[in-house]
């Protein structure tokens, strides 16, 4: 899936290199417009291809899921049932 296809509202956040690891777009009643959910096992799985396990965890915590920005991406941790 590619972030363009997803015909999301002006102001929403879009991770660069990170289209592969989109499940799609969350809305909620208390959010003020809909945001790009992404998989977080995905995202360590293209942040691996340039940094050990360890790092990319590390980045991710830090420099992604730590953004604390309006209109930006939800993180999704899927599970097996």
């Amino acid at each position: 899936m590619k972030a363009e296809d997803l015909n999301l509202p002006e102001g929403a956040v879009i991770l660069d290199g990170f289209d592969a690891a989109i499940c799609g777009v969350a809305e909620s009643y208390h959010m003020s417009t809909g945001v790009v959910a992404y998989n977080v096992g995905k995202i360590l799985e293209i942040l691996q291809k340039d940094m050990p396990a360890d790092d990319a965890v590390e980045y991710f915590e830090y420099n992604i899921a730590g953004l604390g920005v309006e209109n930006g991406p939800i993180f999704i941790s899927p599970v097996t049932l």
